[in-house]
């Protein structure tokens, strides 16, 4: 069997789902086996924010693999993977929400206006929710293909608004390392989207100019 042909398996898209699960059944299992270090509510905050990063980055490989393997079979796990994003995000909320404010709303408020790493983090949060709520068939078949399109370019500027978050929140202690592997892929998956819209745009224009001298 081709990865092709094994990648349509009817049970390879569970599968993915329960191994992206996976993040979190280790932290409800650390959290009852008290495994989560000293301070177990930072751990699940950050873990939270972590693997919401690392679903971003597997989801925007999704396409770049898919082109250059010629594996067209992979874009079936896109939209999923991107639900997993916004889930280990709202992970990332609550957790900071519970264990950081009490779910006090007008302090949680108040956090967001005078912290900015935790205003972009929020701002990144409000930019996905649209795309998680629109990440089915019935909203692009109700919004159309290009609009949804349009929409759903917002992961690019919430990409960036989630390095900013991380940055900002280790610059306290003057660690970046893990930042600049995360921006790092990040910008690699990004660059590569920009050099095929260009290679896409140039080609027009190449194949214009052939017609062009053609008539002469």
């Amino acid at each position: 069997m081709t990865p092709a042909k094994a990648l349509m398996h009817p049970l390879v898209k569970p599968l993915v789902f329960v191994l992206a699960l996976l993040p979190l059944a280790w932290l409800i299992y650390g959290a009852l086996t008290d495994r989560l270090g000293a301070n177990p509510a930072e751990y699940l905050i950050r873990a939270g924010g972590d693997w919401s990063l690392r679903f971003l980055c597997i989801t925007l490989a999704v396409t770049p693999l898919r082109v250059i393997t010629g594996t067209p079979a992979l874009a079936r796990f896109r939209r999923m993977l991107g639900l997993f994003v916004y889930f280990y995000v709202v992970l990332h909320l609550l957790s900071y929400s519970w264990f950081d404010m009490g779910f006090d709303l007008g302090e949680i408020a108040k956090d967001i206006a005078k912290r900015p790493f935790i205003l972009v983090g929020f701002a990144g949060f409000v930019l996905l929710s649209p795309l998680a709520a629109t990440s089915f068939n019935a909203a692009v078949k109700k919004m159309g293909a290009r609009r949804w399109q349009m929409l759903h370019k917002l992961v690019y500027l919430i990409a960036g608004l989630g390095i900013l978050h991380f940055f900002w929140m280790r610059a306290g202690k003057n660690d970046f390392a893990e930042v600049f592997v995360y921006a790092a892929v990040i910008a690699l998956l990004l660059g590569w989207r920009l050099q095929q819209f260009l290679k896409k745009k140039r080609l027009p224009s190449m194949i214009g100019g052939r017609t062009e001298l053609s008539k002469q």
